[in-house]
């Protein structure tokens, strides 16, 4: 198998590493429900899903007013367009950036100034070089990683392809979260309004043992 395109010279951009800085989570807001929560938690940074349409424009920007950092998931917004119509709704409501597994949508979104993230699917070797090879294509800024324990199983090359990473997916603890940063991730992603108030100060220390690497996924 040939090697992993190399990301290693991608750097994290600088919105949202200060966005990042004191809270090293991005909030996973499904529906309207949590957006109280995250108004009033220390986190910066968010990713929209599953809110149709309609609710878009009420709900990007207030957040955007409260100093957050908006990131729209478009597969999962019913009504929402999978084309650059979208991208430019999106943007024109003030959201900073777009999340997709569609490496169609990524390449558009950064022509339009939006910052974009590329969600990946982590289930085997051979799915693992499909999204490794849509990500040198798509140039995206940051890789969403699911689900969150396979990182663990990855390889530092397979990890810096796909860097600067989220790891989003069975986050649930202040050491999950410390575990993704350890092995790499810049941030994890959680819809659990607990980890929103998870300062970087205050990351559980990480056991050694934790950092050792598994096998990686089979092609089975």
């Amino acid at each position: 198998m040939p090697p992993f395109p190399s990301r290693s010279g991608t750097t994290l951009d600088a919105r949202l590493a200060r966005a990042l800085a004191e809270v090293p989570v991005v909030a996973s807001l499904v529906g309207t429900q949590p957006l109280r929560q995250f108004l009033t938690a220390p986190a910066k940074v968010c990713i929209l899903a599953s809110l149709a349409v309609g609710q878009l424009p009420q709900v990007v920007p207030p957040l955007c007013r409260a100093g957050k950092t908006v990131f729209v998931n478009v597969d999962s917004s019913p009504g929402l367009a999978q084309d650059r119509g979208a991208l430019e709704f999106i943007k024109n409501m003030g959201a900073h950036g777009v999340v997709s597994t569609r490496l169609s949508l990524i390449e558009k979104g950064r022509p339009l100034g939006l910052l974009t993230m590329m969600k990946v699917f982590v289930t085997d070797r051979s799915n693992l070089r499909r999204s490794t090879d849509a990500v040198s294509r798509g140039t995206p800024d940051l890789v969403e990683i699911m689900p969150a324990p396979i990182v663990a199983r990855m390889s530092e090359q397979a990890l810096r392809a796909m860097s600067p990473s989220v790891a989003a997916g069975f986050v649930e603890t202040p050491a999950d979260v410390a575990l993704a940063l350890a092995l790499g991730s810049v941030a994890a992603a959680t819809s659990d309004p607990r980890l929103w108030h998870l300062r970087r100060d205050e990351l559980p220390p990480v056991p050694p043992t934790a950092l050792k690497r598994h096998a990686a996924p089979s092609q089975e």
